[in-house]
């Protein structure tokens, strides 16, 4: 990638999209195949079911868009209610596979953090475009605004621990999940004004 991508806050007429993104980037992985065993209907149901937390995200959190990636995540200062109607939405969704989604629910809701910080849900990057530096500049994008407010930031993730960790995520106790894969909790800490004109000096001077 050459340039920065411009990075934008979604609006409502940009949840379908962002819903599909994530989708498209999930539906090859372990964690889909182990959500949705059957090829068919996988893309269609996590499209169906990530529907509803990107809407909720727009109630209770935020999400940033390229135009080949995206986040989603909540504001965990207080604790934050479930989607609306969610168990009935969730069946609706997934239908004969609702229990594995609920076990995946109940799994991150036990390892999350009960102090104040902000939970990346969903950080997914188009296939097509992965390797591009797209997610690695919206990472940063976000690790900017949370350090402005002086907010931990806490993630999971089954494949792309190498970019959080470049972005000062560190690992936390891993989430095995029955018969399926492991998810890879991760938590960063802000860094204070100190710290960042530390790094920008150090950065400067090799550059000297």
């Amino acid at each position: 990638m050459d340039a920065v991508p411009r990075i934008r806050a979604a609006r409502w007429a940009d949840k379908d999209h962002v819903a599909a993104l994530i989708a498209d980037a999930l539906h090859p992985s372990p964690l889909a195949t182990w959500l949705v065993p059957d090829r068919a209907p996988r893309r269609r149901i996590l499209t169906d079911v990530l529907g509803i937390w990107v809407e909720h995200a727009m109630f209770y959190g935020d999400i940033h868009l390229t135009d080949a990636a995206a986040t989603v995540g909540f504001h965990r200062y207080r604790s934050i209610p479930p989607p609306a109607n969610y168990q009935m939405r969730l069946a609706d969704a997934a239908g004969p596979h609702t229990d594995r989604f609920d076990i995946l629910d109940r799994s991150i809701a036990e390892a999350r953090p009960t102090e104040p910080h902000y939970e990346l849900a969903f950080l997914a990057v188009r296939p097509s475009d992965q390797g591009t530096g797209h997610g690695s500049a919206i990472l940063a994008h976000h690790r900017s605004r949370l350090d402005h407010v002086n907010l931990p930031s806490w993630t999971s993730t089954t494949s792309a621990r190498s970019l959080y960790s470049r972005h000062g995520y560190t690992p936390r106790p891993p989430i095995i999940l029955p018969g399926g894969p492991t998810l890879h909790p991760m938590r960063r800490n802000p860094e204070s004004a100190r710290e960042r004109l530390s790094v920008i000096t150090v950065r400067e001077s090799r550059s000297a």
